[in-house]
């Protein structure tokens, strides 16, 4: 079968690798639908992240060349020894989450804490960015009718979102900002809708990118135009209760911690590839408070909820749609010279 594989930084390569067998405790999907992440991105421009290159991961046994993707969804089409939860036939999207459950986060339930975790598509054991994978049956979640595969590829990412607001400080009604509206920034935005927020700001260099924003029901703000930190604290009468940082750009960091109110928030969702240097008296003389999260957990079955009813929606963020054969030109490089880009989708065909 066709697979996209990580060998190295700005080396991927599309091969022709055995199709997976169905070992007990797993189930095999035809892959249907897989989106290409800003982590899959940063492994590709300044790997290894997240991708074990040297050593073997220690819950997969894997390193690399591994297959990449872990945005995705797919249909069961063969049940491992053991599997009682799916049945072939069934739609499924797929939590890529590996943890050893063993550690003391683990015991407690937090388990994108673990200390050896790993994401399915980047610690090994397969991936999306294939014709047909093998997945640990504890990973699926099924898609009831009415979700599409597009809307079961775009689950791992909202999920990102809706984990970020969930474990901020946001209550109804309060207001927030999120610095970044690229695809989880868009999803940040549809997670704070949906929790309440009575205005919700966006600072976005991009001008199709705040467009979009602002078609997701945020007050758009481009920086290139004047301090967005001191239009927000003018807008707002002091500052957001919660800024989401989702860039990835070291100087943002202070924007969004700047852009709070005394006692606010500052949550960091990004992956940075670089030190972020703040000062500690942004956060000391107003006791704010800068918090981080890292994937998600126990998310996924409320995201496709909401999805049923109409929040995360395919048809506002795929700005394109690829085949498997496409993945690196049209994809990965495709994102590089196009930033505008939202969220390209690869169908795996």
């Amino acid at each position: 079968m066709k697979a996209l594989r990580w060998h190295n930084a700005k080396d991927l390569r599309l091969e022709n690798i055995e199709e997976p067998s169905t070992k007990k405790g797993e189930v095999k999907l035809k892959v249907e639908w897989c989106g290409i992440c800003g982590s899959d991105l940063h492994e590709y421009t300044a790997g290894p992240i997240f991708i074990p290159a040297d050593q073997p991961h220690p819950l997969t046994g894997d390193k690399a060349p591994i297959v990449m993707g872990h945005e995705f969804s797919g249909q069961v089409v063969e049940v491992g020894e053991g599997v009682t939860t799916v049945q072939v036939g069934d739609r499924v999207a797929v939590e890529p989450i590996y943890n050893c459950g063993e550690c003391e986060p683990c015991k407690q339930g937090l388990y994108n804490l673990c200390e050896k975790m790993g994401f399915y598509g980047l610690a090994g054991g397969g991936g999306g960015f294939s014709e047909f994978t093998s997945v640990p049956e504890h990973m699926l979640h099924k898609l009831p009718e009415g979700v599409s595969y597009e809307q079961g590829a775009l689950v791992e990412p909202s999920a990102v979102a809706l984990h970020a607001v969930k474990q901020s400080k946001l209550k109804v009604g309060d207001k927030a900002a999120v610095f970044g509206t690229g695809p989880i920034g868009l999803l940040v935005i549809e997670a704070l809708k949906a929790a309440g927020a009575s205005e919700i700001y966006a600072v976005e260099l991009s001008e199709q990118r705040r467009e979009k924003a602002a078609e997701f029901g945020a007050i758009a703000i481009d920086p290139a135009t004047g301090d967005a930190v001191e239009q927000i604290q003018k807008l707002t009468n002091g500052g957001v209760d919660v800024a989401f940082e989702v860039t990835g750009v070291p100087p943002v960091l202070k924007q969004a911690i700047h852009s709070t109110k005394f006692n606010g928030e500052t949550m960091v969702v990004s992956i940075f590839e670089k030190e972020a240097p703040i000062h500690p008296q942004d956060l000391v003389l107003r006791e704010r408070n800068l918090t981080g999260i890292i994937g998600y957990r126990d998310v996924f079955p409320a995201v496709i909820n909401l999805m049923a009813q109409g929040y995360f929606a395919a048809d506002k963020l795929v700005t394109k749609r690829i085949k498997l054969d496409e993945v690196i030109e049209e994809g990965f490089e495709g994102l590089l010279k196009e930033r505008n880009h939202i969220k390209i989708l690869v169908k795996a065909e």
